[in-house]
C-alpha cells in the first residue's frame, strides 16, 4: 500500500477569496512544498491553466500534480452544457499524468459568496437525487475511458454538504463515482469519517487533510455567518492544530488499504498563518499518526523527498 503526501495552494492564496495571500507569486508556493518535501500540489488559481505549461512549471519544481479542483453546473445547464469544460480539465490532467479528477457540483453554491450565510446554500428534492446521479454516473464513465477516476467533493455551501445529503449521493450513484475524504468539511457537515471510510472503501479515491476548530465555526457558521466568514475567522486549520480525531481516520484508511495522495489542506488568513510552518507542521503530525496505523501503513508511506 502506497499514499503520496501532497498539498493544496489554498493556505497561500485563496482562489475563493484572493485577498487572502495577495501577492503571494507561484514560486514562492512551488519552493514552499517542495523544500518541506511534498511530492505533489494540487492546482490553484494562480497555476498556469495550459496544460503543456503546468506540466512544465510542475515538473521544474520537482512536484507531481496531485489534483485539481473542478466546480461543475451540471444542474444548472446539464451534461451536454458542461462537457466542454469537464473534457478541457481531464486534458489538463492528462497532460500533468494525475489520474484523479476533483468534481464539486457548485450550481447556486454560497461558499463564494462572502455576504451570503452558510445556512442558504442550495438543497436538492428527493426527487431530484436520481436524476443528478445518472450524470455524475455518466460523468464517470467517460473518465474512466481517459483513465481518470471521478473523486467527488463533498463541500459545504453545495448541493453535497451534510452526512443525508452524502447518503442520498450514494444510494444514486455506482463506485464509479468516488469520494475525495475531505476531513474539515466532514467535520462541519456531520460526516462520520472513519465509519465512511470502512463503509465504502472502493469510493475512496482522494483525501484532504482538514482540521476545524469547532468553537470557531460555532461563533461564525453557526451563527449565520458566510463560509468565508468562517474561514477569515480561522475555523480551518492543519491537521493537529483542531479537533479531528486524525489517528481514526488513518487507522480506516490503512485498515482498508488505501492509496493515493493524502493532501494537506487549510484554508486560512496567511497573514495570521504562516502557510509553509503550517504545512510543515501538518504534515508531520499526519505522518507520525501513519506510521502508527499499522504495518502496512508505515511501510507503504511514501511521497517525502
Amino acid at each position: 500500500m502506497t499514499v503520496r503526501w501532497g498539498v493544496s495552494p489554498i493556505g497561500w492564496v485563496n482562489d475563493d477569496l484572493p485577498s487572502l495571500g495577495a501577492g503571494t507569486t507561484l514560486e514562492t508556493i512551488l519552493g514552499d512544498a517542495a523544500a518541506i518535501g511534498f511530492a505533489g500540489i494540487e492546482r490553484g488559481g494562480i497555476f498556469p491553466a495550459e496544460p503543456a505549461v503546468l506540466a512544465a512549471t510542475l515538473d521544474q519544481a520537482g512536484l507531481a500534480l496531485a489534483g485539481a479542483w473542478h466546480g461543475s453546473s451540471l444542474l444548472a445547464h446539464g451534461l451536454a452544457g458542461e462537457s466542454a469544460a469537464i473534457e478541457a480539465q481531464a486534458k489538463l490532467l492528462a497532460a500533468c499524468g494525475c489520474d484523479v479528477f476533483i468534481l464539486a457540483e457548485t450550481s447556486a453554491a454560497v461558499h463564494g459568496q462572502r455576504h451570503t450565510p452558510l445556512r442558504q446554500r442550495p438543497r436538492l428534492a428527493p426527487s431530484e437525487w436520481p436524476a443528478f446521479g445518472a450524470m455524475l454516473n455518466d460523468v464517470a464513465a467517460r473518465l474512466a475511458d481517459r483513465g481518470l477516476r471521478l473523486a467527488y467533493h463533498y463541500h459545504l455551501g453545495t448541493v453535497v454538504e451534510d452526512a443525508q445529503d452524502l447518503a442520498r449521493l450514494i444510494d444514486a450513484t455506482g463506485e464509479g463515482v468516488g469520494l475525495v475524504i475531505d476531513t474539515g468539511h466532514a467535520r462541519l457537515g456531520g460526516i462520520d469519517v472513519p465509519a465512511l471510510i470502512r463503509d465504502h472503501p472502493a469510493r475512496v479515491v482522494h483525501v484532504h487533510a482538514k482540521d476545524v476548530r469547532p468553537a470557531v465555526a460555532a461563533e461564525t457558521i453557526g451563527q449565520g455567518a458566510s463560509f468565508l466568514d468562517g474561514v477569515i475567522a480561522g475555523m480551518f486549520t492543519v491537521p493537529g492544530d483542531g479537533a479531528v480525531d486524525f489517528a481514526a481516520v488513518c487507522a480506516a484508511l490503512a485498515a482498508t488499504g488505501y492509496a493515493g495522495w493524502i493532501v494537506i489542506e487549510a484554508e486560512q488568513d496567511p497573514a495570521l498563518a504562516p502557510p509553509a510552518a503550517y504545512a510543515r507542521a501538518g504534515l508531520a503530525h499526519l505522518r507520525a499518526l501513519w506510521m502508527s496505523a499499522g504495518p502496512a501503513a508505515g511501510a507503504g508511506a511514501q511521497g517525502l523527498k
